[in-house]
């Protein structure tokens, strides 16, 4: 059976969703969750919890789904040994370097691929799994015919989203509230800058940003017939009375087959943004899926009702079976047993000689079956009554609840799973010498002739770009190393098309690429060639960067989220670069923000421009040929006079990231580098390399 998964922000959130007929729960603890401004549950309060949630029959899902800094990680490590202690039944995981963790930690329980990992393709599924994985969160980009497709052929679980905010960007790679205000949406502080106002051009009241909520629930069947294991609900941030609404109405849907009109009501009332959207899974993006908050949410009476569900009261979920045995001169048997096969018996005083009339096997029933105010609902006696005998209703009743606090004890038993011992990973300290130069280009004029005459050790530039331009990139691969970039998405519906080229790569002689998601892994190494590990991975740790090295990659990006304490102390277990100049990429969307904006698509041009309440600029271009847009941040990262700081760091190379600039620019910014010049980047940032993030 398809299984519901409710958010638990809170205890009185996590008893709202069990209540109200969730099968299991997602919450954080402390640090280490993507919600980090939600209440939470502290690490001593999980074997509770736990226990809890188990009696009824519900699974804990534990989140760590942000990345995890060095320093950081024996902390992380004592959460996962306690959560493995308590119980708990699965981690919710992003950072690659955590998977690991956890794999060391505690091998026995489960992890699940956050969909922070940016998994959208059967292929990164598929690598996902081979890391250690067992279900896989999708992202909420994906349309039906690509988690049909996912799902036919899937070696581990499937999760999908069905209710919630949806994030502007691609989760995992949205870097806007780190770079802008030091709040890390990837370290669970994100402030939400996708809810403001933006104008095209210049400032206008209008939010071109704010998503709509998913709704999904006139799809449950059909995504359960798809394959999907579990339907996932958003809302760690949300208070009980949105917990308890939400999972019921879901509830109701499944357990009915459908949702009624009264059901999406409520979903309307409890919280809404202009409406509800449907947009990523019909494979109808565009403006219509826009919205912002409504000002109210909620009325006094579904508040209240909502409440009602879950204060002071118990949810008769859990399916038992009664038996009994009443026989004359033999102490009165009574047993519970439930769908997993725990058995609690109890006995009673020896039953009485009917006085007035025997008791009967429909008695008897419907004085086991009253177990209202427990976590139980009779759904089948066996009764074995001896003629001439009467027992008290009294004595029944104590003998019911005996046996249910007896089988709840049963329930909450477990087994501590098995935990391993925390070890420093393997240390490589990195590049002695001093790095060298790296340069990515967005497009092909870009290529100056100071850019060939310099050059830089590796290129990247875009695979189309490369096709497109054959004989070009043919021609400068005789002065330097030329490697592709790739999309961050490619949906399944796409890899043809990139295998189609990366062919044509190969034939030109250029062996390698550059790749921000799990999904390209399997497709470049099908042309044999090299992978370098790019930004969109989120290199974070030391244990991360072992995961990229173990993944088969030549070289890897740290994230730019991190300081330069944090770079310097990082294990290099393979050539590290950081990028050191350029407009960094804040989001990654699959709403084309110009076809949003015109009705036609204008991205190719790169003139397009947000701009916020303050004025700043944020430049808008295409992501590596494909129609998806990215957000660049107005201020330019310019850290080329701190090139004798960077030598310390233990560097293989440092970027240089071209993406809006002219020749001029780019010719200007080469002349700084080699310290022939200084280039003025005009208003330009450090990023989180002096500052780091939240």
């Amino acid at each position: 059976m398809i299984e519901l998964l409710s958010p638990a922000g809170s205890m009185d959130a996590l008893r709202a969703a069990v209540c109200n007929g969730a099968d299991a729960v997602y919450l954080g603890v402390e640090g280490f969750n993507a919600r980090r401004g939600a209440k939470n549950f502290r690490v001593d309060e999980l074997p509770e919890v736990v226990r809890y949630c188990h009696v009824r029959g519900v699974k804990v899902h534990l989140t760590l789904n942000t990345l995890v800094a060095d320093r950081e990680m024996r902390a992380c490590a004592q959460i996962v040994a306690a959560a493995a202690k308590a119980g708990v039944d699965a981690f919710i995981v992003q950072d690659f370097g955590v998977v690991a963790l956890c794999r060391e930690i505690a091998p026995t329980v489960a992890i699940h691929a956050s969909t922070q990992m940016s998994i959208h393709s059967l292929e990164g599924v598929k690598q996902a799994a081979e890391m250690g994985v067992s279900r896989v969160v999708l992202a909420r980009e994906l349309p039906r015919e690509d988690i049909a497709f996912i799902c036919r052929t899937s070696p581990v679980e499937i999760e999908v989203f069905v209710h919630g905010a949806l994030c502007m960007c691609y989760s995992g790679q949205c870097y806007m509230s780190g770079v802008i205000g030091r709040r890390s949406g990837n370290r669970g502080q994100c402030a939400q800058p996708c809810r403001l106002p933006y104008g095209f051009d210049r400032f206008e009241e209008k939010y071109p940003l704010s998503l709509k909520d998913n709704c999904l629930i006139d799809y449950l069947h059909d995504l359960e017939t798809l394959g999907v294991a579990s339907l996932k609900i958003e809302g760690r941030m949300k208070r009980p009375e949105y917990v308890a609404t939400v999972t019921s109405v879901y509830r109701s849907a499944l357990d009915e087959g459908r949702a009624g009109d009264e059901g999406k009501r409520a979903l309307r009332a409890i919280f809404s943004r202009q409406g509800f959207t449907q947009g990523y899974y019909e494979g109808k993006i565009g403006p219509e899926m826009f919205g912002v908050r409504s000002t109210t949410d909620g009325s006094k009476q579904l508040l209240q009702a909502a409440r009602a569900s879950y204060e002071n009261v118990e949810s008769s979920r859990v399916p038992v079976e009664f038996y009994a045995l009443i026989s004359a001169g033999q102490n009165i048997m009574i047993a519970a047993q439930d769908a997993l096969g725990n058995v609690a018996k109890v006995q009673g005083g020896l039953p009485e000689p009917a006085r007035y009339r025997d008791l009967t096997q429909e008695e008897l029933t419907e004085r086991l079956s009253k177990t209202g105010g427990t976590p139980y609902i009779c759904t089948e006696t066996h009764c074995r009554i001896e003629p001439g005998l009467s027992v008290s209703a009294a004595e029944i009743n104590r003998l019911r609840r005996e046996a249910l606090v007896q089988l709840s004890a049963l329930r909450a038993r477990s087994t501590p799973a098995e935990t391993g011992t925390y070890t420093e990973p393997q240390r490589f300290e990195g590049t002695k010498s001093a790095p060298v130069l790296t340069v990515s280009v967005l497009k092909t004029e870009q290529i100056t002739r100071k850019l060939r005459e310099t050059p830089p050790a590796v290129l990247y530039a875009p695979l189309s770009e490369i096709v497109a331009h054959r004989d070009f990139y043919v021609g400068l691969r005789r002065d330097m190393t030329v490697a592709a970039v790739l999309p961050r998405v490619v949906r399944d519906d796409e890899t043809p098309a990139l295998l189609s080229m990366l062919t044509a790569l190969r034939d030109m002689g250029i062996r390698r690429v550059l790749l921000g998601n799990l999904g390209q892994v399997t497709a470049a190494r099908s042309r044999e060639l090299e992978i370098a590990g790019d930004f969109g991975l989120n290199l974070y740790n030391s244990r991360s960067m072992a995961q990229a090295k173990q993944l088969g990659m030549v070289s890897a990006t740290a994230s730019f989220e991190m300081s330069l304490p944090q770079i310097r102390d990082l294990s290099k277990p393979l050539p590290t670069e950081m990028i050191v100049y350029g407009r960094l990429p804040l989001m990654l969307t699959e709403n084309c923000l110009m076809r949003n904006r015109a009705g036609i698509c204008t991205c190719e041009s790169g003139n397009t421009k947000l701009i916020d309440r303050i004025g700043e600029e944020f430049r808008v271009v295409r992501d590596c040929g494909t129609c998806r847009s990215v957000i660049l941040n107005g201020k330019k990262l310019y850290m080329l006079d701190k090139k004798e700081t960077l030598r310390d760091l233990g560097l293989w190379a440092l970027r240089l990231s071209f993406t809006t600039e002219n020749a001029a620019e780019i010719d200007g910014v080469l002349a700084a580098y080699r310290g022939e010049g200084r280039f003025d980047p005009g208003g330009c940032t450090r990023g989180l390399y002096l500052r780091g993030v939240e």
